[in-house]
């Protein structure tokens, strides 16, 4: 059995132009980063331990994650974000323009020099939910860059090897994460708890990859601690982290906070109205730093932040293909991503979600049908193995339904759009 599936992961390879020796990506990234679920997919896919069952598109070498755009990184993002007739046309053709509850913003780039772009309602504000963790993740690379301007590799060995403990900020959330002894070999997954300890890299995995409220919360927090402590930061105790929120203004940490999180996005050109994050992911950060100014999340302000990601200018070159890097998910594919047209496409995703129930209207109402509010969001950078590659934002308030068969059919539709399938 082991030998079929050795061979499967060779002609997989094969296919894929991945170098034999080399495993896959993110597998092929634990040596780098240190995140220890990647370690656990290259015994899996080597035959030690039972088949993770990853889709062919998971298969990447890290050296393979390249950024698409560098070659318009002196092009403005407005100068790229216009709308290409013919592909416009298409897109209204599956979203009636009247239709409140749906916005999306679509950029063709599989021919750099010829970028196509459409867009639907594309300032409406939503509430962001979990893809505002790209905004946490923005903030964590430009603190490292503020730290150590110079080195990119200092920033590297920081997120491996600077290891904080979750405390109460990672408390509650009902997402688990997954713990990987590599000694033993065993993987458990539950919540966070206080008492965990992980390095900088695996918190913000746990962010992103099972998107996990308690990491996000940690994660922001350090980039808070780095604003604060600066060149000190990376020999910074838990004692001086617990004197410094015990003995600080709440408002001033608060305010220094919210800088923080949203400064990065201003030089990019995205408004406080078309993206900005107000409040941390979870409660258990009440206690030390406030809320402010409230969440908000647009499809053209997240398709600002990808193109520019795409061009290398979210923070800088390096930073922009980590934080790519950090999003191409591994742990499983949902709502937008599951769509089988993109098993076999390179995907880096992200969702997030917000409902609040009236039950005093709706009795059946529930988890993702709310019918006060319904927030669904999704993010992806999509790239097929036939060269064609795109990004979309789609979000979406549809009340007492759960559209995460909606966002997995449009994800379909799109794809056939995209790429001329009829």
């Amino acid at each position: 059995m082991k030998l079929f599936k050795m061979t499967i992961i060779t002609f997989l390879c094969m296919s894929l132009n991945m170098p034999i020796k080399d495993t896959i990506y993110p597998i092929d990234g634990y040596q780098y980063s240190g995140i220890k679920r990647l370690k656990r997919l290259q015994l899996s896919l080597s035959g030690d331990l039972p088949d993770a069952r990853l889709p062919a598109g998971a298969l990447k070498s890290i050296n393979d994650i390249k950024l698409n755009l560098l070659s318009k990184k002196q092009v403005n993002t407005q100068d790229i974000l216009v709308e290409d007739a013919v592909l416009q046309k298409k897109i209204d053709a599956l979203f009636p323009r009247l239709h409140k509850s749906y916005s999306i913003t679509i950029l063709d780039m599989t021919h750099p020099e010829n970028l196509r772009y459409a867009q639907q309602n594309e300032t409406r504000g939503y509430q962001p939910g979990s893809v505002g963790k790209l905004v946490v993740v923005t903030a964590l690379f430009d603190q490292l860059a503020k730290i150590y301007p110079n080195d990119y590799s200092k920033r590297v060995e920081l997120l491996k090897t600077k290891m904080v403990k979750g405390g109460p900020w990672v408390l509650t959330d009902e997402h688990t994460i997954p713990i990987f002894n590599i000694e033993t070999n065993k993987l458990v997954k539950r919540q966070a708890i206080a008492s965990d300890v992980f390095s900088l890299f695996e918190w913000a995995d746990h962010m992103l990859s099972v998107s996990n409220n308690g990491a996000a919360s940690v994660v922001w927090r350090e980039a808070l601690l780095m604003a604060a402590f600066g060149d000190k930061y990376p020999t910074m105790t838990q004692e001086d982290a617990d004197a410094y929120f015990k003995k600080g203004s709440k408002n001033d940490i608060t305010d220094l906070a919210i800088t923080v999180a949203n400064q990065p996005l201003r030089p990019l050109g995205i408004t406080e109205d078309e993206w900005r994050l107000g409040t941390f992911f979870t409660r258990g950060a009440n206690p030390y730093v406030g809320s402010k100014g409230g969440s908000i999340g647009s499809p053209l302000g997240l398709m600002k932040w990808m193109v520019q990601l795409e061009q290398g200018k979210v923070v800088d070159v390096k930073s922009s293909l980590e934080i790519k890097r950090l999003m191409y998910m591994t742990d499983r594919r949902i709502r937008y991503a599951q769509a089988p047209e993109l098993r076999d496409a390179a995907v880096y995703f992200k969702s997030g979600s917000l409902y609040k129930c009236d039950k005093t209207k709706d009795a059946a109402c529930g988890k993702y049908r709310g019918n006060v509010f319904n927030y669904m969001n999704s993010v992806a950078i999509i790239e097929h193995t036939d060269g064609a590659k795109y990004m979309v934002c789609l979000m979406t308030n549809v009340l007492s339904k759960n559209s995460a068969g909606d966002h997995l059919a449009l994800a379909s539709r799109i794809d056939h759009t995209i790429r001329g399938i009829k």
